[in-house]
């Protein structure tokens, strides 16, 4: 009685251990499982966002960048620069009746009235530090002879920038089902115009004071972007360049550039919101340009005059045909941070029929790095002259001269058998 007792007691332990093992086993079943987040990606809360870099034309970040979305007032920048193209600054402009009229109540004006006048770079002052929708209408209206036609030229100017998700209807943003782009398409954009100076000055316009006119007195205005305004709270330092925008259906819209680091980054947020007094296209452009330069850097991976490689020219004379190829152009790559110091190597693409006579700096191919998945390359150019061998030249001259010889021979002998 007391063996069965403890073989009893045995198996009741064993049922015990076996049976927690599956309660625990069910708990923990039944339990969320948490992944680490390993991503560094920022997160944002507008629509749709894209980060890229200036110069090498790389994708930071992208959120919806290719979704189509209304541009509100970021429309003016390709306003500003279609007229930076075909106008000189100094130019006198008069207010149509017909230009100021058409905007709608509670879109941002500068009381621009009938008559009144004003050089082109004033009125670009308005339009772009202040967003005033009065001022696009008469430049466009000035440039394209009716807003009509300058928007085809916006249209056309679309077109020639390759951008596919973009149509404007109107040179300032108003609302409209057909007046739409993309986050990717704003910053082609906003890539283009930032090759002009002028743009790039008054763009970055903290804030401008307009002289009196015909029909007004001295205007003062700050920028609506509070990103390059000191006093604001919203102040980023590296940010050089900015237009707003802002409708009900579009929300509030920002394209910028800044610059930190030789490192010049583009950002455009779409569809942005207004929370707790916080504006998130603020919030969202310091998040992800924080993000853009503490992530990435450009380095420089070569630099003019740095020989790359060396080959031998089967023609050359005996001191001249051993030729180092060197880079003429320098290269700058955009990495992550982390790979900072990694050495990347070149494919080398050599012409075809390398041979003598070589100039020093003639090109003789090119030298393609491929990083990230994006391309860079620069020519490859001889470090000296490589002179002809004369040995060669003499065979050639020998080589030449004993088939003239032996045509003449073959001839004469011809003839005579003819004979």
């Amino acid at each position: 009685m007391k063996i069965n007792l403890k073989i009893h007691m045995k198996v009741d332990v064993k049922k015990f251990i076996l049976l927690s093992f599956v309660i625990i086993a069910v708990f923990f079943t039944n339990l969320p499982i948490v992944y680490a987040d390993d991503s560094n990606e920022p997160q944002i809360s507008s629509t749709a966002a894209i980060l890229i870099d200036n110069e090498t034309n790389r994708i930071l970040y992208d959120k919806n960048a290719s979704e189509r979305m209304f541009p509100a007032s970021t429309t003016k920048i390709l306003t500003a620069i279609l007229v930076l193209e075909n106008c000189d600054l100094n130019e006198t402009v008069t207010a149509s009746y017909d230009a100021i009229s058409s905007i709608p109540e509670g879109y941002v004006t500068a009381e621009i009235q009938g008559e009144e006048q004003f050089t082109v770079e004033q009125l670009l002052e308005m339009l772009l530090v202040l967003s005033a929708n009065d001022a696009a209408n008469v430049l466009a209206e000035y440039v394209g002879g009716s807003i009509e036609s300058f928007v085809s030229m916006m249209n056309t100017k679309i077109n020639e920038l390759g951008l596919t998700n973009t149509h404007f209807t109107n040179p300032y943003g108003l609302q409209d089902d057909n007046h739409y782009t993309t986050a990717y398409d704003l910053a082609k954009i906003m890539q283009y115009c930032m090759q002009n100076d002028d743009f790039r000055r008054i763009a970055g316009s903290v804030s401008c004071s307009i002289p009196a006119t015909n029909k007004s007195d001295v205007r003062s205005y700050t920028s609506t972007n509070d990103l390059i305004v000191p006093d604001s709270a919203n102040y980023y330092r590296y940010v050089t360049v900015g237009k707003t925008g802002f409708t009900t259906e579009a929300g509030r819209c920002l394209v910028t550039s800044a610059y930190r680091n030789d490192m010049e980054l583009i950002c455009v947020i779409l569809g942005g919101t207004f929370e707790n007094n916080v504006s998130s296209r603020y919030t969202d452009s310091i998040t992800l340009y924080e993000y853009g330069f503490n992530q990435f850097t450009l380095k420089n991976i070569a630099n003019p005059g740095d020989v790359i490689t060396q080959i031998e020219v089967s023609n050359g004379t005996p001191d001249t045909k051993t030729l180092d190829l060197a880079f003429a152009d320098s290269i700058h790559a955009l990495v992550n941070t982390s790979d900072i110091n990694t050495n990347y190597t070149p494919e080398i693409q050599l012409n075809d029929d390398i041979s003598a006579p070589i100039a020093q700096g003639d090109v003789l191919g090119k030298a393609i790095y491929t990083i990230d998945g994006i391309q860079y390359d620069a020519d490859i150019v001889a470090t000296h002259n490589v002179e002809t061998s004369q040995l060669l030249q003499f065979v050639l001259q020998i080589g030449g001269l004993m088939i003239v010889l032996w045509i003449t021979f073959e001839i004469f002998f011809s003839n005579k058998r003819k004979r």
